[in-house]
C-alpha cells in the first residue's frame, strides 16, 4: 500500500430525520470501507427533529468504494449526503458591481492558499474592477444589467456557470437582485455578504440606517442567497462597536474590513463542507 493510498482523505457530510442507530451504521460502513475517522462531529436539531453529521476519514479505498459502502446506510435513513476529497478546490464564480473591498479580501486568501477555492472568472455588471481581475489573471465578464436586458444577463451567468464547472457562486457586493428563478437553482450554492448584522436593517444603504437609529452595533452577515431578499440562512456575522460620534460614512468605512473578513470566513466553512442546510438555519461544525 502507498504512502498516498493511506493518505487519502475524505469529508463525509450527511442529514436526515433523527433516530437511533444513524451514528453506528455509518461508524460500521466506513470501518468496512477501511477508514480511520480523524474528526467526527454531530448534531440533532430539537426543533426540527433532523440530524447532522460531518466526518473526516482517511482510507486506501476509493471513493467508488466508499460511495459503495456508504449507500445502502444513505438509503435506509433517507440521507441527503455528500462525500468530498479533502483539499480538492470548490470552483467558484465571484460576482462584484463597483466595491472592491470584499473581492479583493477573496482573490488575495485564495491566492495566499487560506482558501480552497479555485476561481475560474469574476462577473460584474460596470468596469470598474477589471483591473483588479486583471492584477490575478483570473478573466473578467463583464454583463451589464438594465430592467430590459436582466433576463439576457441572468442566461449569459447561467452558461459562464455550466462552462465552468462552477460550484460555489459569491456576491462579493454585488448590488443587482437576482431573479427568483435563479435563486431556485443556487440555493445552497450562493453566498451573499450583507452590509448589516441581519435581520436589522435590510435592503440598500443598511449603514445610513443604522446610523439613523443611533445604534451601538454594525456588522455584517455572510447567507446563503435565497429569493426572499437577505432572509437566506445565515452562515456566519461579526460585529464592531461604533459610538454617536461617528457619521454614516465612517460606518462604511469601518464596516468594509468586516465584511471582507465575514464572507472570506462563510466561503472557507462551506468550501470545507462544514455547513449543512437546516431548512432556513444553517448547522456549522468547527
Amino acid at each position: 500500500m502507498s504512502e498516498q493510498q493511506l493518505n487519502q482523505a475524505y469529508v463525509l457530510t450527511l442529514s436526515c430525520p433523527d433516530r437511533p442507530g444513524i451514528v453506528h451504521a455509518v461508524a460500521g460502513a466506513l470501518l468496512v470501507a477501511g477508514c480511520n475517522i480523524l474528526d467526527s462531529q454531530q448534531y440533532g436539531s430539537p426543533a426540527t427533529g433532523n440530524f447532522f453529521m460531518r466526518v473526516e476519514v482517511t482510507t486506501a479505498a476509493s471513493a467508488a468504494e466508499l460511495r459503495a459502502a456508504l449507500e445502502p446506510v444513505a438509503e435506509a435513513f433517507g440521507m441527503q449526503w455528500g462525500l468530498h476529497a479533502v483539499g480538492q478546490k470548490v470552483r467558484t464564480l465571484v460576482m462584484a458591481s463597483t466595491s472592491a473591498h470584499c473581492l479583493n479580501d477573496l482573490l488575495f486568501q485564495q491566492r495566499s492558499g487560506t482558501l480552497p477555492i479555485e476561481i475560474p472568472a469574476i462577473v460584474s455588471n460596470h468596469q470598474d474592477l477589471a483591473g483588479l481581475a486583471g492584477f490575478y489573471g483570473i478573466p473578467f465578464h463583464y454583463i451589464p444589467v438594465t430592467k430590459d436586458t436582466k433576463v439576457q444577463a441572468e442566461d449569459k451567468l447561467r452558461a459562464l456557470i455550466a462552462e465552468h464547472d462552477i460550484e460555489l457562486t459569491v456576491l462579493a457586493r454585488y448590488m443587482q437582485i437576482l431573479s427568483d428563478e435563479l435563486c431556485t437553482e443556487l440555493t445552497g450554492k450562493a453566498i451573499n455578504i450583507h452590509h448589516s448584522f441581519l435581520p436589522s436593517f435590510k435592503g440598500a444603504r443598511p449603514y445610513h440606517q443604522a446610523h439613523a437609529r443611533g445604534v451601538k452595533l454594525i456588522g455584517a452577515t455572510a447567507h446563503y442567497v435565497t429569493a426572499a431578499l437577505d432572509e437566506g440562512p445565515i452562515i456566519e456575522q461579526e460585529v464592531i462597536r461604533v459610538d454617536h460620534a461617528r457619521t454614516a460614512e465612517q460606518f462604511v468605512q469601518m464596516g468594509r474590513d468586516v465584511e471582507g473578513r465575514t464572507l472570506v470566513q462563510a466561503v472557507q466553512w462551506h468550501a470545507e463542507h462544514r455547513v449543512l442546510l437546516d431548512g432556513n438555519r444553517t448547522v456549522v461544525f468547527n
